[in-house]
């Protein structure tokens, strides 16, 4: 019996140890959860500091993360370099009412072609699109106008950029273009030598004028001048102002030269005149013309008046005595006369 149990038992142990085992853990596997929170805890030696903490190192990183990132450059300015003009971007504009606008620039000085500088003072706010047409027009059109005066433009004289108000300053008006930052007035031209040139004066060459007025009018969709409405008449306003059908205003009239009129004072004292002491001494032509003449050789004096007969003729003439028949003509008839009683 105890050999047979024996004899059964041997082949249970042999299939027992031919059982296979299970395969080692490849190391692309993941990690089970107890692994990890062990490695976690090995590369953290300051885990055991409050939980809290990582919270607070995060909160700046979340500010940052919350602030506007700056807006890409638009293509205007990028295109608008230093070496077309001095015009540093500034921060967009939000005023009530509707002013205001965005991608600004503060035009402060155009870049010529040959390197000089054309200052714009004071500087103007202007939106880039209107800074860039503005620099080219100096560039193109302005520039080779002051060769024509034997000199170089220096700078332009800027009356009005951005202003937050309605149209021509009337109040409850519709709001100007100014106060978009897409239009400039400008009243003159100021070159090297120092001369300025108003584009409004009628003294100024009209040739300049002209050409001026011819040039803007191709550029800007809005040229008001003299004689457009009463309100510029002392400066030329220019923008980029966007209408139906690329509607375009070009209103101003280029006066002709004020005529030569008589002045007011006596001119001045010409240089070949006499001196002023030597005229004083001179008797005048009417004195001069009253002395008697000088008596010719050969000639007989006149004979002088006697003396009673000088004062006779130099007594007035008594009146007329009125003779009897005179005295009678101016009495009138007794009977003709009214009388005192009726």
């Amino acid at each position: 019996m105890l050999i047979a149990l024996v004899a059964l038992g041997s082949p249970t142990a042999q299939a027992r140890d031919r059982i296979p085992l299970p395969k080692p853990r490849p190391a692309a596997a993941p990690q089970p959860v107890e692994d990890r929170a062990a490695a976690g805890a090995e590369q953290r030696p300051d885990s055991a500091e409050p939980a809290g903490e990582p919270a607070q190192q995060s909160a700046p990183a979340q500010a940052e993360a919350a602030k506007p990132q700056p807006k890409p450059p638009s293509a205007c300015r990028l295109a608008l370099t230093e070496q077309i003009a001095i015009a540093p971007s500034i921060a967009d504009i939000n005023d009530p009412g509707g002013c205001g606008g965005t991608d600004l620039v503060r035009l402060e000085a155009i870049v010529l072609p040959d390197g000089n500088r054309v200052a714009v003072t004071p500087a103007a706010i202007l939106r880039c699109p209107m800074a860039a047409e503005l620099a080219e027009w100096v560039r193109t059109d302005v520039a080779p106008l002051a060769t024509s005066l034997e000199s170089r433009l220096a700078a332009l004289d800027n009356f009005d950029s951005y202003e937050c108000r309605g149209r021509n300053r009337v109040r409850g008006a519709k709001l100007s273009e100014h106060g978009k930052a897409n239009a400039i007035d400008i009243r003159g031209l100021k070159l090297t030598s120092g001369r300025m040139v108003s584009l409004t004066d009628r003294a100024s060459p009209r040739a300049i004028r002209e050409s001026v007025r011819q040039s803007v009018c191709d550029r800007f969709s809005t040229v008001l001048g003299p004689g457009s409405d009463g309100y510029h008449e002392d400066h030329i306003h220019l923008d980029l102002a966007q209408r139906r059908r690329d509607y375009r205003m070009c209103q101003w009239d280029v006066w002709e030269p004020l005529p030569q009129i008589a002045p007011l004072f006596p001119a001045p004292r010409p240089d070949e005149a006499p001196p002023r002491e030597v005229a004083a001494d001179r008797p005048p032509e009417r004195e001069r013309s009253r002395e008697p003449e000088p008596a010719q050789p050969g000639q007989a004096e006149p004979e002088q008046a006697q003396p009673e007969q000088a004062e006779q003729a130099a007594q007035p003439a008594s009146p007329p005595v009125a003779t009897k028949k005179a005295k009678a003509k101016l009495r009138k008839p007794r009977d003709d006369r009214p009388s005192e009683r009726r």
